[in-house]
């Protein structure tokens, strides 16, 4: 047991906001997780594209938050940036939905996980033929762009730590209330398709190269897998301490009981082969939130369908997890919601709330033929009805950022 972190009062979620090609309420999502249901299609990638058509996971539609929450019309919001609104909308709906009051009374932080920032919104307006690019010292930092509109003044920050970036925000977040810093603080992160991300991951051949079915291509786990295909959105949440979101009749959602960190650098963009520092990732999570490996009821795992990755994955869970990952449910959700990149530790973390709330482990799409050197209790094509109070999500980011969060039912 870590004991430093047992002193502390529990922090649950109170809030959770989301927009992502599974839809943009958690039940919309949740129901699309446990049916099966793919976001991937084919789309356009852009002019400077090698191929002409490639498989993606858009989003369809950024619904507008309410004005009341981010002082914004709905044609205002409409004219925003693309990347500003996958984040302002999210955001703004998990304050909205914690019912937290904002009368200044309360000390709210805000935690926005992003990596490239400044790349990204570059190159939209270049491409909307706007010269940003050629005066960055105009910009602003997005994080501070939402704390503005959604009348939070506590401290703001932005974390980049490549796949693994919403995690961190969240346990930042945790951080920030254990420390006393903040009453409660709105943490996760969010991520566009862009023409230079699809172009960069291509180049790396870290994408899928399928053309065939769009919803057959993102394949964790399985034999046939080739790459992981992109996402887009994020989701937020709002977390502060039990005690006080009792006392106000919050819903709680859940807990954020444990955070685990490690890091390995072996290689700028391929994961370790060696599963030693994911796996202390992942006991240190457990340990964080006094948790054996036996009482962990599902997995969320990074598994984005790469070769080395996915290989890599499943021994640090079998080695952090020992005997006990025998009999514990492991899926991928990225199977149906491509890679959320910056956005996708948040939107896996939703997905175990999910779990969570629907007593059910969400399958993996597409794990027609589970890769023998993947040894994990998968759930292929079909959600398993399970009870669910603990669940595990995995982020391995690129560079070595390796993250696991451990959500308890609250």
């Amino acid at each position: 047991m870590n004991e430093g972190r047992a002193s502390h009062e529990p922090v649950v979620i109170t809030g959770v906001g989301a927009v992502s090609p599974l839809g943009s309420s958690f039940g919309e999502i949740a129901d699309a997780l446990m049916a099966g249901r793919s976001g991937v299609r084919a789309i356009d990638p852009g002019e400077h594209a090698r191929e002409r058509i490639q498989f993606a996971a858009p989003v369809s539609g950024i619904p507008a938050p309410p004005a009341a929450v981010s002082g914004l019309l709905p044609d205002e919001f409409e004219r925003l940036g693309r990347l500003e609104r996958l984040c302002l909308a999210p955001a703004a709906a998990a304050l909205a939905d914690s019912g937290l009051p904002r009368d200044g009374a309360a000390r709210i932080g805000i935690v926005l996980g992003l990596g490239a920032e400044h790349l990204k919104t570059w190159e939209l307006d270049f491409l909307d033929g706007g010269t940003s690019v050629f005066e960055a010292g105009r910009d602003r930092t997005l994080v501070h762009g939402l704390a503005r509109r959604l009348g939070i003044r506590g401290p703001a920050l932005t974390v980049a730590a490549a796949c693994a970036s919403s995690g961190y925000a969240m346990a930042l977040g945790r951080t920030w209330i254990d420390a006393g810093w903040v009453d409660a603080c709105l943490v996760g992160g969010c991520d566009i398709l862009s023409p230079t991300s699809i172009a960069a991951f291509y180049n790396l051949r870290a994408l899928s190269r399928r053309s065939d079915d769009p919803t057959k291509a993102s394949r964790p786990f399985d034999g046939d897998r080739d790459g992981f295909v992109m996402g887009e959105g994020g989701a937020f949440f709002v977390l502060e301490r039990r005690r006080a979101a009792v006392s106000r009749r919050a819903r709680l959602m859940g807990e954020l009981a444990g955070v685990g960190m490690s890091s390995d650098g072996a290689h700028m963009v391929i994961p370790s082969t060696d599963p030693v520092n994911a796996a202390r990732a992942i006991s240190a999570a457990l340990a964080d939130a006094n948790v054996t490996p036996a009482e962990v009821d599902y997995v969320n795992a990074h598994a984005a369908g790469t070769p080395v990755g996915d290989v890599a994955e499943a021994g640090a869970i079998r080695m952090a997890l020992g005997e006990a990952a025998d009999a514990i449910p492991v899926s991928s959700t990225k199977s149906m919601s491509g890679h959320l990149v910056s956005g996708a530790a948040a939107f896996e973390a939703l997905a175990c709330l999910a779990a969570m709330d629907r007593q059910a482990a969400p399958p993996t799409v597409n794990l027609d033929r589970p890769d023998p050197q993947c040894p994990l209790d998968h759930v292929p094509h079909v959600a398993r009805p399970r009870r669910i109070r603990v669940a595990a999500s995995n982020s391995f980011g690129f560079g070595g950022s390796n993250l696991c969060l451990i959500l308890r039912a609250a």
